[in-house]
């Protein structure tokens, strides 16, 4: 017989209790200096427990670079910035190795991926070898550099922004590679009281200023054990099963002509551990899957030409196909 996935789970499956103190105390932090956006601080969070990557989706403004400095600042790590232009080269991204004229050797200079927060802004705007570069960072982590693999130090993540207004100059990221980002995080405008704050604030501040006052709660290496005590979370087949019915009904939708593949399955689950973490809980339950379940999907299916001229979105669609899929009992 199969274990209730609501039953309480035994002491010795929740190595999460500790943890979802330290991910609080972190949230709480990043609350103090991004206003207005505790779903979006909710989802960052848990792509950094699952180890995986985000593409962040919103218009200028909205906090994306104060979001990613501040969430390192929290665990004591390194951010780094790259702006993607259409001139950006493959080795300005990993690095390259330059000729010293004085030692007569080659020196290796790193490139911006060598830290634990690295935010991509506007990585649509970079043609494809360097989008690639990028992702085989993001899959490996790692990089060659003339023949010599060097390892990324964990933890490691890619935030990846896209301007969805501008499209002139960009090379979209064709679906393959979109596919690498566990989840597609949607930027909007805070609530009027939240952004009065934001301007109260921000013209106050000398440049350079924010987000200084953020405390430290931990060191990267306890990130790397909470993203290991988030992958030993407990998840029972029945959920599994849910996961995987969800990212079938995608493929058979009459609305979609691209559904999710497997690996949108198992970032499902991926996730929804990382929401059980984040509420003390060792074990996975049908609704950590259900909100997970807009932005892992939403980046990773197609609609057909005239759903998507009708004026309904990719959420309207994984919405009805998420009532439609009966979830475990409890």
């Amino acid at each position: 017989m199969n274990p209730d996935p609501y039953a309480p789970v035994p002491q010795e499956y929740q190595p999460v209790s500790p943890l979802a103190g330290l991910i609080q105390r972190m949230r709480d932090q990043i609350r103090r200096v991004i206003l207005g956006q505790d779903v979006v601080i909710e989802q960052v969070l848990a792509a950094l427990l699952a180890g995986g990557h985000v593409l962040l989706e919103g218009k200028p403004g909205l906090g994306k670079t104060h979001l990613v400095t501040t969430l390192a600042r929290t665990f004591g790590g390194v951010s780094a910035r790259i702006q993607f232009t259409p001139d950006l080269m493959p080795s300005d991204v990993t690095g390259f190795r330059l000729f010293d004229m004085k030692s007569q050797t080659f020196q290796l200079r790193q490139g911006p991926v060598f830290t634990n927060l690295l935010l991509a802004d506007e990585i649509n705007r970079a043609p494809a070898k360097t989008q690639s570069a990028l992702l085989e960072v993001m899959q490996e982590l790692q990089v060659t550099i003339d023949g010599e693999t060097l390892k990324l130090k964990p933890p490691f993540m890619t935030l990846a922004t896209q301007n969805p207004v501008e499209h002139e100059g960009t090379y979209p990221l064709p679906e393959a590679q979109l596919d690498r980002f566990i989840m597609k995080v949607l930027i909007d405008y805070p609530e009027r009281v939240a952004e009065c704050e934001i301007v109260t604030r921000a013209a106050g501040e000398v440049p350079g200023g924010q987000g200084r006052g953020v405390a430290v709660i931990c060191g990267p290496e306890d990130i790397v054990l909470a993203q290991q005590a988030t992958a030993a979370v407990q998840v029972v087949p029945e959920v599994v099963g849910y996961a995987v019915a969800l990212a079938q009904a995608t493929r058979e939708s009459r609305s979609i002509s691209l559904g999710a593949g497997t690996r949108g399955a198992i970032s499902l689950v991926k996730i929804g551990k990382a929401f059980a973490a984040l509420e003390g809980r060792g074990f996975v339950t049908p609704d950590d899957v259900k909100r997970a379940t807009l932005p892992v999907l939403r980046h990773r299916v197609q609609l057909t030409p005239e759903v998507a001229i009708s004026g309904q979105d990719v959420d309207d669609v994984l919405r009805a196909i998420v009532e439609s899929v009966p979830a475990p009992r409890q």
